[in-house]
């Protein structure tokens, strides 16, 4: 074994303990921060009476004073700076004694000799032990008077023992001669010496920076000698941290001294950054306050691969709080301190320490060191990063060379280093090439032509002044690897040149001053100095020389000579330039040769004489690949990682490191372990599978190349290590009687990997404060946390201590108990409960148990009390969780917040009261942890009950352990266990009442793996049945049996069922008997998707009944059945022919949507249906009440559409429609009854229509009154239609009218008065709840409207009173000469108006001839007896009163030679019309005569009327009356007079008014619908 330790072997947690399972590493993590348990140096203690100084020995106390961060721990665990465990050293045959004391034998024995020792001893254990402890001031005083009482007691006890000893000369320890202070460089080793004198013998104790130096804890680091007085201390490879105030404490039972140096460790200059921390000696704090660092949620050890980014993070809490108070943050690597580069970030963001690789290469493998500096000293923590190598390019090519250097830069070549790669890709490595590339271009020379092995190369060729950066690759049978990492720039100049270009400053200017003396002109310079070959290999030599020694010498180079010995012909090297710098590498040397070389100088004047001529050199590799490592010793560590130690190899020169490959036995896969050669003979292998067997092999490497592989190492299993435990802690007093005492103790935190085994409990009795020798109370280990100690005195004190022990050996002791009085117990009230545990701690609830009180008092215990608070809480914070006492020794605490820290205690009480309270327990984080599982309840096929737990977290010594109400079930009558890997279940034999409870599972060696399941009452039945639907299992059904119709009519039964294996089986039954596949059933059974069905065609009467469906699959069985009798089944039936029947008339054309209709927006009645599979021949008959419907365009058929419109719909509208469709495959026939009801509903939907097109309600006067109307789009004579006048129905009279004009409705108040004024309304009646619309007649609009009433009344009143010829006059009269002419037309108006005829718009008189009468006041005539020629012309009447004045025109026609007619006189109705008299014939004969009427309209104009609501009185019958005069009318045309009467007869006899609308001749004017007034 090398005696070189490795900085990463003596300080950090990722050897040897970094990663152990994570619950020895939290229980370690709580033992080093237990107060109790803690190691550091104690606190001093001045007596009083003698002034002395005392501290403890125990090596278990650490120190408050101490503002160093704790970094070793006096245990005899393997402990590293960070006080995490990283083995044991102590082995399982060593004793308990020297546990308990930490002397050896003869330093024990000569202890003994002296009880006073002893006590001092053992006082100042409890004096220390007393100051950690927070007391009022009361107990301080108390307490102080107590001490200075003991001090004086033993000071007497003392000055007695010296009276009794023989022996007067004892006297305090003295230093003969004290350690001194040392300054060495890092590596180096450094050893302290004292000599002490003192009787007794003293003890003597080491310290650094007041923590005690434990040489077990570190064995490599420190050993300590004591020989004859003489006391050393040896620290081995000294680093940065052991800069450090050292003492040595000397102490017997006379008193104590101590001695204190000083180490320092400097580091060659350039190694690592100077701005390294200075030790720090004592508590330095920045404005009064001393930091405490943690540094938490830290980095573990890591993989990465080349080329990938990788950060690296901690949390660090640094208390107090300073907002602008900052820390200084370092990281290292390999010991290393590293710089912010393009290669690493740091980044510090106020809590939180990040290091980011930004390109991942093996040179980036390594130990990283994060370090925290505060003033008040410094935290760190470590963890191993791996690079794996990126695929090669090509497979089966060697990984890429790492940590290229630059060793030797000249002008004329620079000396090129690295190192191998762990990966040769299968095949051996060929060699090596280099590359080149000057900075700031991007283009690559290769160096060498051919691949070197040697891991050193110079490179020529370079340009003087210019930088480069160097890389290689490494080449063997298959292929070249990836590049390495590229060198740091390098200049290619002399370093002599180099310096001189740095020159030196000038101080008052800052200014570079480049200062070279003045050269001497034409002197030759004279011999090189000291030549010599600095390195050899069989590519190259290298030369090193002086220059000449004289100076000022003008531009001096050198030429380089060789000769071959044995010969004297020398032959120069560079014969063509010579070189400048006084080193140069010389190749193409023949391998084997030995060589001799020379120097001379050469400037201007001339070359100088020869330098002395080197030894013969021989051409060749002077270094040697090294020789194999020696054996492999692998030892478990971690669940994935492996401790791989060998012996170092022999005789080994420039020794790389090494590389170590780890295999699966069996498998033959080597895998590197490491790509980045360690130093040092032993390494961890970290990243192995846990519970696989590993060996391990080792090689060396140098620059010559890769030695052969070690001998292969023994398999080791990969597993964690185990060690002894911790000390038990939290010692109690259960139970005191007069002679003996109960005591418990809490389980360690750390159990060192392994169950353990038993407790070993000592016992010593403390007389007046001073504690006697300790006794062991058990030969043989107990196993539980509680043992009652025997034998003890009455009245006396005793103190305790517990040691527990597993297969890996005895832990050291507990620090000792309080001080406990012998004396038998009279409280009336329990003791406290004991051994408190924490199960299944879940995110809102927790299991705790606890055992009883071994007190119970004066009565039985019969309930107890549990407590809680929140960890953080005060005191004060406690409070209830039960307000009834619980029973029974457990309870399920429910309520809690999920990751709150919660802490418990609990209380017993008996009739008496309420008991002391329980130890406090441990801090419990209510949070379910990741990967938790619960206790399953599983019932098997065979209905076998079980219950079944799964673990995650299992480790190899992991164990299932099954409880009911939280004991462990011994008894297997009832209850099986099976486990196997992580599962483990208990299996009930028979599940029965006396089963019910709570049962849990507990995994031991994990974080507290459990559950607990509760079985009550309900469960139980609820198991049982489910074990019996197993035993007696049924086939779950998805669907009951249930019947269908299917297309044709067909009829299907069926079900599905949940899951049916391929062996399933069914049987059909229908009343108690079996049917079977036929033409009436047929079956089909799909056992993919569980789908059992059988159809039958049709239903007759004889399948009425009950139906069923019998399911099998193995033991399986179910059934299921449809009863179809009565109303049920004839309803099915019906449907079932029914469908049988759609589906026929299907099959030709057919109705899709049978005939229905559709009232248009324009109100139109639309009567369709949708057909379907029409052809061409198909033909579509409509039909109405039994007709046919003859085709025209309102018939049609669009997209199978066939439609029907009915324009304007009415009454004689309504009827049955039938649509027929028929071609050669079949017809089919819809109907549509539109009677009654039928037709009432469609008018409804039409009044619907219209009332939604009403306008709004509108008012309007007229000369009768006020009019309220609205318009709507169509109306239709069957519109209901209800007025309303304040929400009340019109009752109408003569005064208040409704009707109807065209498509407005309207109502007509006549002489309206203010009673008529109000709100208005009319309600469109459809059937549903119609539409109304509302008008209000108040206010002003009614105002408005009156006020033109009036206006149109009186308006109306002139226009009826006015003179008017009423009856009208012809065009033209056309007469014989001669005969006689007597026109009479109807006159009106009031007063009775003035008559006056005119002739050519002359007046004219009566007379004899013209005869011109006025009679009754309306009938005006106009007579010529005899008429001649001179009475053609214009004439006209004019009537005329106060209202106005009217006339009419005619003009008179004299022809000649027509026979004698007869008088013929005209008489014309109101239309125009000239009726003959009584001597015409019988018939009417009406004649085609056309007259005009003009009228003067009277001042006073009247507005029109809207519309006319009643029909003019025809005068035909009076006018036929009067025309019963001979009057006979003579026509243009000579037609007979019968031929002229019957065509005036058959032609109508119009006269054209002016207000009249003219009408073609060959139409009939319909007659206006009159007003309608309904109620």
């Amino acid at each position: 074994m090398s005696g070189s330790i490795p900085f990463y072997q003596k300080h950090h947690q990722h050897y040897d303990r970094g990663y152990r399972s994570l619950e020895a590493k939290s229980k370690m993590s709580h033992y080093q921060t237990s107060s109790r348990y803690t190691a550091g140096s104690s606190t001093s203690a001045t007596t009083r009476s003698r002034g002395l100084r005392a501290s403890s020995h125990s090596g278990l106390e650490e120190s408050r004073l101490s503002p160093i961060t704790k970094r070793t721990t006096p245990s005899y665990l393997a402990v590293d700076k960070e006080n995490q465990i990283i083995g044991y050293v102590v082995p399982i045959f060593r004793g308990s004694q020297e546990f308990a004391t930490g002397l050896s034998d003869t330093e024990e024995a000569r202890v003994r000799d002296t009880s006073a020792y002893m006590a001092r001893r053992n006082l100042f254990t409890s004096g220390v032990e007393m100051e950690r402890s927070e007391i009022s001031r009361k107990e301080t005083m108390r307490e102080s008077a107590e001490r200075i009482s003991l001090n004086k007691r033993i000071h007497e006890h003392g000055e007695h023992f010296k009276r009794m000893n023989e022996d007067s000369l004892m006297h305090t320890p003295e230093f003969v001669i004290k350690p001194r202070s040392h300054t060495v460089w890092e590596k180096q080793s450094v050893r302290l010496h004292c000599t002490v004198s003192g009787w007794p013998d003293p003890r003597v104790t080491w310290y650094k920076n007041n923590v005690t130096i434990d040489p077990f804890a570190n064995p490599s680091k420190y050993k300590l000698e004591s020989r004859y007085n003489v006391h050393s201390l040896e620290i081995n490879r000294c680093d940065f941290d052991d800069t450090a105030q050292y003492h040595v404490s000397a102490s017997n039972s006379q008193g104590e001294e101590t001695a204190f140096a000083s180490i320092v460790v400097k580091r060659f200059k350039g190694e690592v950054n100077e701005s390294l921390p200075a030790p720090r000696h004592g508590p330095i704090s920045e404005y009064g306050i001393t930091f405490q660092t943690h540094i938490v949620d830290k980095f573990g050890v890591s993989f990465g691969r080349e080329g990938e980014t990788m950060s690296l993070g901690c949390t660090v809490i640094i208390y107090p709080s300073l907002n602008r108070y900052q820390p200084e943050v370092q990281w290292y690597r390999d010991d290393v301190l590293l710089s912010p580069s393009k290669w690493n970030h740091m980044h510090w963001s106020g809590d939180r320490a990040t290091l980011t690789l930004t390109h991942l290469n093996k040179e980036d493998e390594g130990l990283y060191t994060l370090r925290i500096i505060t003033k008040s000293g410094y935290e760190t923590y470590s963890a191993y990063i791996f690079v794996r190598d990126t695929d090669a390019e090509v497979e089966g090519a060697p990984g890429a060379p790492l940590d290229v250097r630059c060793l030797d830069a000249n002008k004329d070549y620079i000396i090129v280093s690295w190192k191998q790669p762990a990966i040769d890709g299968g095949d051996s490595i060929l060699g090596y090439f280099v590359d080149r590339c000057e900075v700031g271009t991007t283009h690559w020379t290769q160096c060498n032509d051919t691949p070197i092995k040697f891991a050193r190369f110079p490179v020529t060729g370079l340009v003087e002044g210019r930088s480069y950066v160097f890389r290689v690759r490494a080449v063997n049978k298959t292929g070249m690897s990836r590049p390495s990492r590229v060198s740091e720039p390098v200049a290619a100049m002399d370093p002599a040149d180099r310096a001189r270009m740095r020159g030196t400053s000038a101080p008052w200017t800052g200014q570079i001053i480049v200062t070279e003396e003045e050269p001497a002109e034409g002197v030759v310079p004279g011999r090189p100095l000291e030549l010599q070959v600095t390195e050899a290999t069989k590519n190259y030599v290298v030369l090193s020389w002086k220059p000449p020694g004289e100076k000022g010498l003008e531009g001096v180079m050198y030429y380089v000579e060789k000769c071959v010995s044995g010969t004297d012909s020398w032959q120069r090297v560079n014969t063509e330039l010579p070189v400048k710098s006084p080193r140069f590498a010389l190749f193409d040397l023949a391998e084997g040769k030995s060589y001799s070389f020379r120097v001379r100088c050469c400037n201007s004047a001339g070359v100088g004489e020869p330098s002395d001529q080197t030894e013969a050199t021989t051409v060749g590799d002077k270094l040697d690949i090294p020789s194999s490592p020696g054996k492999v010793v692998p030892t478990r560590n971690t669940d994935t990682s492996v401790v791989v130690s060998w012996e170092a190899s022999s005789d080994a020169k420039e020794l790389v490191g090494y590389y170590i490959e780890g295999s699966i036995v069996g498998s033959n896969v080597w895998e590197p372990c490491n790509n980045k050669p360690v130093k040092g003979s032993r390494f961890i292998c970290h990243g192995l599978m846990t519970g696989e067997h590993y060996v391990f092999r080792v090689r060396a490497v140098n620059a010559a190349g890769l030695s052969q592989f070690s001998p292969e190492s023994e398999p080791v299993e990969v597993k964690a290590a185990i060690a002894s435990p911790t000390p038990p802690y939290g010692i109690t007093i259960l139970e005191c009687v007069r002679d003996s005492m109960v005591l418990s103790w809490k389980q360690p935190t750390f159990i060192g990997g392994a169950d353990i085994t038993g407790y070993f409990v000592d016992y010593r009795e403390v007389i007046d404060g001073v504690p006697g020798k300790w006794h062991e109370a058990n030969i043989k280990s107990v196993s539980e946390r509680a043992y009652r100690v025997s034998d003890l005195r009455e009245n006396k004190k005793y103190q305790f201590q517990v040691r527990a022990a597993n297969m890996a050996g005895v832990g050291i002791p507990s620090l000792p108990s309080n001080t406990f009085l012998c004396e038998e117990w009279t409280i009336a009230v329990p003791g406290p409960p004991h051994d408190l545990q924490i199960r299944d701690v879940r995110n809102d609830s927790l299991v705790m148990l606890w055992k009883p009180p071994v007190y119970q008092g004066r009565d039985p215990v019969n309930g107890f009390y549990i407590d809680i608070k929140e960890a953080d809480a005060p005191e004060e914070a406690w409070r209830g969780v039960n307000t009834k006492a619980a029973e029974k020794a457990f309870l399920k605490i429910k309520d809690l917040k999920e990751g709150e820290t919660y802490v418990f205690r609990v209380r017993a009480q008996n009739k008496a009261g309420v008991g002391k309270s329980s130890d406090v327990t441990e801090p419990v984080l209510a949070l379910t942890k990741p990967g938790t599982k619960e206790i399953v309840v599983d019932v098997d096929d065979d209905g076998v009950i079980s219950l079944n737990f799964e673990c995650c977290d299992m480790t190899n010594d992991s164990k299932f352990v099954w409880s009911k109400n939280y004991e462990e079930i011994t008894e297997t009558s009832r209850l099986t266990e099976e486990t196997k890997g992580n599962k483990s279940k208990v299996v009930f034999s028979s599940l029965e009442e006396e089963d019910i409870g709570i049962y849990s599972c507990l995994v031991t060696h994990t974080d507290g793996a459990s559950a607990s399941y509760t079985l009550s009452e309900e469960e139980l039945k609820r198991l049982l049945e489910v074990s019996h639907d197993h035993k007696f299992p049924i086939i779950p059904l998805k669907s009951d049996l249930a019947v269908e119709l299917l297309e044709k009519g067909k009829v299907r039964f069926w079900l599905q069922a949940a899951q049916m294996s391929a062996n399933g089986k069914v049987d059909y039954v229908f009343n108690d008997n079996l049917v079977s596949q036929g033409e009436k059933y047929k079956m089909n059974f799909d056992k993919n998707t569980g789908i059992i069905e059988m159809v039958m065609e049709s239903l007759t009467p004889a399948d009425e009944g009950t139906f069923t469906f019998q399911l099998k699959d193995g033991k399986a069985t179910n059934q299921s059945s449809l009863v179809l009798i009565g109303d049920v089944f004839k309803q099915l039936q019906k449907e079932s022919e029914f469908q049988r029947k759609e589906w026929f008339r299907k099959q030709g054309p057919h109705f899709i949507e049978y005939l229905g209709y559709e009232v248009t927006p324009e109100c139109c009645v639309v009567l369709k249906c949708k057909v379907g599979n029409m052809k061409k021949e198909t033909t579509a008959m409509w039909y109405k009440d039994g007709h046919q419907i003859k085709a025209d365009e309102n018939l049609g058929f669009t997209e199978g559409i066939l439609k029907l419109e009915i324009a304007q719909i009415s009454r004689k509208d309504a009827g049955v429609y039938e649509v027929i469709l028929k071609d050669d495959r079949g017809q089919d026939t819809s109907t549509l009854n539109l009677t009654d009801q039928g037709f009432k509903d469609l008018m409804n939907e039409v009044f619907s229509f219209i009332a939604n097109s009403s306008t709004p309600l509108k008012i309007t006067s007229t000369d009768e009154g006020i009019r309220l109307y609205t318009f709507v789009s169509y109306y239709n004579e069957l519109l209901q239609v209800t007025w309303h006048y304040k929400d009340s129905a019109i009752a109408f009279s003569d005064r208040i009218k409704s009707g109807v004009v065209g498509d407005q409705i309207w109502l007509q108040i006549t002489e309206p008065t203010e009673k008529d004024m109000g709100k208005y309304a009319i309600e469109f009646n459809d059937g549903k709840g119609g539409l109304r619309r509302t008008v209000d007649l108040t206010g002003q609009a009614f105002d408005d409207a009156f006020a033109e009433f009036q206006r149109l009344k009186a308006a109306a009143i002139a226009e009826r009173n006015r003179a008017r010829v009423a009856g009208g006059l012809p065009d033209v009269v056309t007469i014989q000469e001669g005969k006689a002419l007597n026109l009479t037309c109807n006159i009106s108006g009031n007063p009775v108006p003035e008559v006056t005829w005119l002739k050519n718009d002359r007046e004219i008189t009566s007379d004899e001839h013209c005869i011109l009468k006025f009679e009754s006041g309306k009938f005006a005539s106009f007579t010529i007896t005899a008429v001649n020629t001179s009475d053609s012309g214009k004439y006209s009447i004019l009537v005329k009163n106060k209202y106005g004045t009217e006339s009419g025109d005619f003009t008179l026609e004299i022809i000649e030679g027509t026979p004698d007619l007869g008088v013929t006189s005209y008489l014309t109705d109101a239309e125009g019309n000239v009726v003959f008299g009584p001597n015409t014939p019988k018939e009417k004969i009406k004649s085609t005569v056309t007259g005009k009427k003009k009228r003067k309209e009277s001042g006073a104009k009247i507005a029109p009327m809207e519309k006319t609501d009643g029909k003019e009185e025809s005068n035909s019958k009076v006018l036929e009356e009067k025309i019963a005069d001979n009057v006979t009318a003579v026509q243009k045309n000579s037609k007979k007079p019968e031929d002229a009467k019957k065509d005036l007869t058959d032609q109508p006899l119009t006269a054209d008014h002016s207000d009249a609308t003219e009408q073609p001749a060959d139409t009939v004017e319909e007659p206006k619908p009159e007003a309608e007034t309904r109620p």
